[in-house]
């Protein structure tokens, strides 16, 4: 006996979910990489548009946690010095797994400084980022983000190997 056939209303059902997976991937992927220029410009509002009201920002230099200390971390005088020096931050291409509503990222970013004198940048930090992303009804959001500097640790390696073989 052979199977039943596949019917069009089977495979538009499986085109749907693969263009909805899709597009979450290019939503994700575009909220990974708005935080760079957010960031850079010193834009609270943008910054937080990309967490949830409780969002998390766990760095090695600290930990973050709702919209005023995120917000007091971007205002702050080491990140106003950063701009006023001339900085970028460059996101990595994002490793993202989606589950139903529930994303994780993978990701590294690099904190270039442009030099005293104006001649050249710096790499001043590489860091390896792992992002939980909840999807709200204004779209993709970071509930929490976990950032370490790329130091060797067992922990920076636990945190980019956290999506090896997985999709």
């Amino acid at each position: 006996m052979s199977p039943d056939p596949v019917t069009v209303d089977d495979r538009l059902a499986a085109l749907e979910a693969r263009l909805n997976l899709v597009e979450d991937r290019l939503a994700i992927t575009d909220l990974i990489y708005r935080y760079g220029p957010a960031i850079d410009t010193g834009s609270v509002d943008d910054v937080l548009a990309l967490f949830t009201a409780d969002g998390v920002y766990d760095v090695d230099t600290g930990l973050l946690s709702g919209a005023d200390e995120i917000a007091a971390m971007i205002g702050g005088d080491m990140h106003q010095g950063f701009i006023r020096q001339g900085c970028s931050h460059l996101m990595s291409a994002p490793q993202i797994n989606i589950d139903g509503d529930a994303a994780s990222v993978v990701s590294y970013s690099q904190l270039v400084l442009r030099e005293p004198d104006g001649d050249g940048f710096t790499v001043f930090r590489t860091t390896v980022n792992h992002w939980r992303l909840v999807r709200t009804d204004d779209g993709w959001r970071v509930a929490h983000r976990t950032a370490r500097k790329v130091d060797g640790s067992d922990e920076v390696r636990a945190l980019l190997g956290s999506h090896s073989g997985t999709h």
